[in-house]
């Protein structure tokens, strides 16, 4: 079973295959779930059930046990915490709603718990490192300025990696500084873009991105988009920002959201309000936000010990 890269292809019957996306469907109704979201439970669900399927069981019909052996098998083969952590709360939400709807007489998840998952502080650049990278890519060619815009306004509005390649042209008002991002569970929040990312991308979408369109289709309303006149996907976004933060001498501290933590800690290191914080970064709860007010009162007490004389 592969961990890492491209998602596992599992193979399942198609009565078990009726049942996931009956689930599926249910929660991108009901909940607003992200497409990212609804994929991860996908293949949580098929992976469950082609090891049931290896022990002759099938996923209607799992029980405690049979989930208890799941999580061992797991734990044997040393899967992290925070993914068994995924995997039990994807199964929980599978055989709730199949208790609530009355297919199944009990939930075989009911008893089970989360694992402890090991508190762990983001990565984050500083502002000297962020500087960096904004200069690595060559403004000088229409997809370098295009990368330098993406960079610019990731870091100036604290966006998912998903937000920022969904953006789509009715979305920014360069008039009024603003941009209305779709967040998760179609979540939506209003963001200033700020002086130096507006004058970026209000210079992309007048100039440099009708030229990368240039004799293409012109109807793409993606505001980021490639040669080919099609928008950005993550992968592509990553795999340019891995290559400028090579460039900047960075890219040992690169993760998907690095350039959205570097947002909140600085915003937090030069004064802002964490409620604030949170509403930028489309936090539900507050308790998610706070993690970056131990990264920002870490640096400063580092700071203090390297600067201060009686340190």
């Amino acid at each position: 079973m592969s961990k890492a890269g491209r998602a596992p292809i599992f193979v399942v019957s198609d009565n078990d295959a009726i049942k996931i996306e009956q689930f599926l469907d249910t929660m991108w109704m009901e909940k607003g779930l992200s497409e990212n979201t609804l994929r991860s439970y996908g293949v949580d669900l098929k992976a469950f059930t082609f090891w049931l399927d290896q022990n002759g069981s099938e996923l209607i019909n799992a029980d405690y046990s049979e989930v208890q052996a799941f999580l061992a098998y797991r734990f044997e083969h040393k899967y992290s915490a925070r993914s068994t952590a995924r995997m039990i709360s994807t199964l929980r939400r599978f055989y709730r709603y199949q208790y609530r709807s009355k297919i199944i007489a009990e939930d075989p998840t009911a008893l089970i718990e989360l694992p402890k998952i090991p508190s762990t502080l983001p990565k984050i650049l500083s502002e000297d490192q962020v500087e960096a990278l904004l200069d690595a890519p060559d403004t000088k060619n229409l997809i370098g300025y295009r990368d330098r815009t993406m960079l610019e306004l990731i870091y100036a509005c604290g966006l998912r990696v998903s937000e920022l390649v969904g953006l789509q042209l009715e979305q920014v008002e360069l008039s009024q500084g603003w941009v209305r991002v779709i967040g998760k569970g179609n979540k939506e929040r209003l963001v200033p873009i700020g002086d130096e990312a507006l004058y970026w991308l209000d210079k992309y979408i007048r100039e440099i991105r009708p030229d990368i369109l240039k004799r293409k289709d012109q109807t793409a309303n993606e505001v980021f988009v490639t040669n080919r006149a099609k928008g950005m996907t993550r992968q592509a976004f990553w795999y340019a920002i891995k290559k400028y933060a090579t460039l900047a001498d960075i890219g040992n501290k690169l993760s998907p959201h690095t350039m959205r933590h570097a947002f909140a800690t600085h915003l937090l290191n030069h004064g802002a309000d964490l409620r604030v914080v949170q509403m930028l970064l489309g936090h539900s709860n507050l308790s998610t936000t706070q993690i970056y007010t131990y990264v920002a009162n870490q640096r400063l007490q580092d700071l203090y010990d390297k600067h201060h004389p009686r340190a």
